[in-house]
């Protein structure tokens, strides 16, 4: 049998508490004390990371701070009535009722479903009042389970049938042609437990009260059902309470439409309904477009622009880090020595290209490389791993331009990534493009269409402009620049060769660092594999500095989000960081590039530090490398490798370091929302 979701021993009744901290600590402590988590501080800084991107303050008294997590191992529900109550950021003060939802972070659907039954009871006075009235910790166990289905007597809660006396009282306000409103709503919340079904039900609540026919489509962690097209076609207007994006916006194109956040969903349900009808009577009001955007704002216009283009780009790298990870771990796999050596990125030739397996009868495996078989397996590794990491800045691109324009933003995209790699603008020319095509995209999905024009919008007519418009920009204004600048960066690079080696280890510790895998890195990059043709030991000096400096921001960024400060980090972040170690090692520099992308005042500045300081003393130490990739594993093309080593660790250290500091002291960086985005596909699910 199951364990339950709440029994007597994570229940604290009347009990004083310093502040919601205190409380969601103490709670947390709790759950892994009934060894239902393992770690009470990754539990706490998860569910602390909620609490601030939204307070989870409701009115009534009622607090509900709620978290997925890798900690947790059984889906949990801890409770406190506080005494006094602790203020939780509600409007009508304190909360002395608070429920920890503490769910695994691969929760099933089924016990989703259970913790989001909570949520919907919070909403009942019957429910509260008889938490204020327990006697016990079993008397409130018993209450919850009832609410839940895990009692054994158990009573659902029934909701109340619109009654004709409502439908009659309703106010003439809110009817439209004589008759009652004809409303859709979508929910949903960053974690899609708790206020997702709260503000469906207040909703649905709202509007029988109103007389006002209502249907909501919560968008839950556990999954949605869509409502029927055919009620959003009949429906006068529709209902965005959301803190994430609405999946599958484009199904209510050109309905009149609010946006507001979740949480007014739960709390001013009366006003948004009135709103609704509003707009649906004002033919000049916000319409959903054809790309599944806002007419009246620019997108997400819940958010503040930094916000907004922070979701925008973490967006973007979250779906370009498969490109990152898979393609980077198997360059590196290609440098081992018994396949391909580090001479396999200079010489592989057409050796994965132009054979087959069954064309090897000439192979041995006891043969050496360059002729043997394993450097035939090398050559195919480099292969993929290079053709994988080709499509990083398109990607980057294309979902840039996804999360500003929906689905008809991600060809645009593309394109435009594929012309930035073409140009050799790099990351941020991806960055640039991604923007450009998805702003395009969206403004040209912004003016309302005839009904038969929309079927073709978002195939053919906004992939096609906003291709031209980006792309052609690309091409004909920002290609002259970029290549400008590349060439003066070369020229000034050459000019320095003659110069302090310490000084040119400093200038090219920070041309690694500045944009990770972007022009201004490449170029240095670019100069230093150039120099290698040479074979002196200046230019072994010059590729040692630039690789040892390229592995600092991926590894200083690892140490801090898996060691030196964990709470500092997003979830996705630690999960990242965990898989920079093995990137940074490998000499993959663009490992770091979505902790720059989620906040580069603090992240580029310590790493711009932490390459300097590499690269400096790389260049102290006359290291050299003849290998011109592969990092820690091509350590036996590296001479002295203590000197290597030693440089690596100072240079990880002093990033890791800084960007601790700045973000402890230096306005520190609130978890939000759009971090928490950037752990799953958006908008396809949203975030724990």
């Amino acid at each position: 049998m199951s364990l339950k979701t709440i029994t007597p021993a994570l229940v604290s009744l009347d009990n004083a508490a310093g502040d919601k901290s205190d409380v969601i600590r103490a709670l947390a402590a709790r759950v892994v004390a009934e060894g239902r988590a393992t770690d009470a501080d990754a539990l706490y800084a998860d569910a602390w990371a909620r609490e601030q991107k939204d307070e989870t303050g409701l009115p009534g008294g009622i607090a509900i701070p709620h978290a997925k997590s890798p900690s947790v191992t059984v889906p949990t529900l801890a409770f406190a009535r506080l005494e006094p109550g602790v203020d939780f950021g509600a409007p009508d003060g304190p909360a002395d009722l608070v429920f920890l939802i503490a769910a695994p972070a691969d929760a099933a659907e089924a016990h989703l479903a259970v913790l989001s039954k909570l949520a919907r009871s919070l909403m009942t006075e019957e429910f509260t009042s008889g938490l204020r009235a327990a006697k016990s910790p079993e008397d409130v166990v018993t209450l919850v389970d009832e609410a839940i289905g895990e009692g054994d007597a158990t009573t659902a809660t029934k909701p109340a049938a619109a009654s004709t006396a409502a439908a009659a009282e309703a106010d003439a306000a809110l009817l439209i042609d004589g008759r009652p409103a004809r409303i859709v709503a979508v929910t949903s919340c960053a974690t899609g437990i708790a206020h997702t079904f709260m503000a469906a039900d207040a909703l649905t609540a709202a509007g029988t009260k109103n007389g006002v026919a209502l249907t909501v489509e919560p968008q839950g962690s556990s999954g949605y059902q869509a409502i029927p097209q055919s009620i959003i076609d009949d429906a006068d207007a529709v209902i965005f309470a959301n803190d994430v994006d609405v999946r599958e916006e484009a199904r209510f194109a050109g309905k009149p439409v609010v946006r507001s956040t979740v949480k007014r969903g739960i709390e001013q349900p009366d006003q948004l309904i009135a709103e609704a009808v509003a707009v649906a009577a004002d033919p000049n009001g916000a319409r959903v477009t054809a790309s599944g955007g806002s007419s009246a704002a620019s997108p997400a216009a819940n958010l503040s622009w930094g916000a907004n283009l922070k979701r925008i780009l973490l967006t973007g790298v979250s779906y370009m880090i498969p490109f990152v990870a898979g393609g980077g771990l198997l360059i590196a796999i290609s440098f081992l020595p018994f396949l391909g050596g580090y001479g396999i990125a200079l010489a592989h030739g057409s050796s994965g290209m132009n054979n087959a397996v069954y064309t090897l009868t000439h192979y041995a495996i006891w043969n050496l490389p360059p002729e043997g078989l394993g450097y035939y397996l090398g050559a195919i590794a480099f292969e993929i791993g290079s053709v994988s990491l080709g499509f990083l800045v398109p990607a980057l691109a294309g979902y840039i331009a996804f999360a500003i324009a929906d689905r008809p933003g991600i060809a645009p995209g593309f394109v435009a990534g594929a012309i930035a790699v073409f140009m050799n603008a790099g990351f941020l020319g991806g960055l640039i493009g991604g923007l450009l095509a998805g702003y395009a995209a969206w403004l040209i999905g912004r003016p309302a269409v005839p009904r038969w024009l929309r079927g073709l919008m978002p195939v053919v007519i906004i992939p096609l402009g906003a291709s031209i418009i980006a792309s052609g920009l690309m091409l004909l204004i920002l290609g002259a620049p970029i290549a400008w600048l590349m060439t003066q960066l070369t020229a000034f690079l050459n000019g320095l060769s003659g110069a302090g080696a310490i000084f040119l280890g400093v200038i090219l510790g920070l041309m690694m660092c500045f944009d990770l895998g972007g022009p201004v890195n490449k170029v240095a990059y670019a100069f230093a594999v150039a120099g290698l043709a040479a074979q002196t030991d200046a230019s072994f000096h010059i590729m040692a500095a630039v690789m040892v400096a390229g592995m600092v921001p991926p590894l200083g960024m690892a140490l801090a989000s898996t060691v030196l400060y964990r709470r500092g980090f997003t979830q996705v972040e630690r999960e990242n960081g965990a898989a920079a170690w093995l990137l940074g090692l490998s000499f993959i520099s663009e490992g770091a590039i979505p902790f720059a992308a989620a906040d580069p005042l603090r992240v580029i500045p310590a790493n711009l530090a932490g390459g300097a300081v590499a690269g400096a003393l790389a260049m102290a130490f006359g290291v050299g490398s003849r290998a011109p990739h592969g990092g820690i594993f091509v350590f036996f093309a590296i001479d002295p490798v203590w000197g290597f080593l030693l440089a690596l660790a100072a240079g990880t250290l002093v990033t890791a370091v800084l960007v601790v500091g700045l973000k402890r002291f230096a306005a520190p960086r609130t978890v939000t929302r759009a971090a928490a985005e950037a752990e799953q596909p958006v908008p396809a699910t949203v975030a724990a």
